[in-house]
């Protein structure tokens, strides 16, 4: 496939560059300026551009097979930019043609599903959404242009993201969170975005992803 990942300087998205050229896919890279992959690869194309504009998304865009996006708010003061790429991601692909889409969302972002425990959905998720209730409402919104897209999009939602090892071993839960799912490491969660490339069951649902 030809595939166009943005984000891809970030720890998912680096992940998501090594298992792509790894299954043979072409690859554009979209990073901003002057950054660069950690690492270099025959198919890998590495194209600078504001995630927030359309208009230089387009190129970067066209003709590809689908989109892969890591591109998300590392912290509350970046709350914002999760929303505000995906809008400006989903024109370029709307003017270009291109229909596949897969995000990172958060399993916070929907609901606690019910074979959590007492402790999970009564303290532990209420704080986070406390906390990060920027992050989340970012989050959120991105969702929210998911959905009123006509994009075939994927929004995964992972629990707590480490830097551990993949194993490529994970539970997924097609429209909503994984039930008792505490972690996943950045490299399956890529793994996992990539695994939903050509399942039409997750088009425009979110996709739970966890260990």
């Amino acid at each position: 496939m030809r595939l166009t990942v943005l984000g891809a300087t970030g720890g998912t998205g680096e992940h998501v560059l090594r298992h792509a050229v790894a299954a043979g896919h072409k690859v554009t890279a979209v990073v901003r300026a002057p950054s660069r992959p950690a690492f270099e690869h025959p198919n890998i194309e590495v194209v600078w551009a504001d995630v927030t504009d359309p208009a230089e998304l387009r190129e970067a865009i066209e003709g590809r097979d689908a989109v892969l996006s890591g591109i998300g708010p590392r912290n509350r003061r970046a709350a914002g930019i999760a929303a505000a790429a995906t809008a400006a991601i989903l024109s370029a692909m709307a003017d270009t043609g291109v229909r596949r889409l897969v995000t990172i969302s958060a399993a916070p972002v929907g609901p606690t599903p019910t074979e959590d425990s007492v402790f999970v959905r009564g303290a532990l998720i209420p704080i986070l959404r406390a906390i990060l209730k920027d992050v989340y409402a970012d989050l959120d919104a991105m969702e929210g242009e998911l959905a009123r897209s006509e994009s075939d999009w994927t929004s995964m939602r992972p629990p707590r993201l480490t830097n551990g090892s993949g194993t490529g071993t994970y539970r997924t839960h097609i429209g909503g969170s994984v039930p008792r799912g505490g972690t996943i490491a950045r490299a399956d969660l890529a793994h996992g975005m990539l695994a939903v490339l050509d399942d039409p069951a997750t088009y425009r649902r979110p996709v739970g992803i966890a260990y």
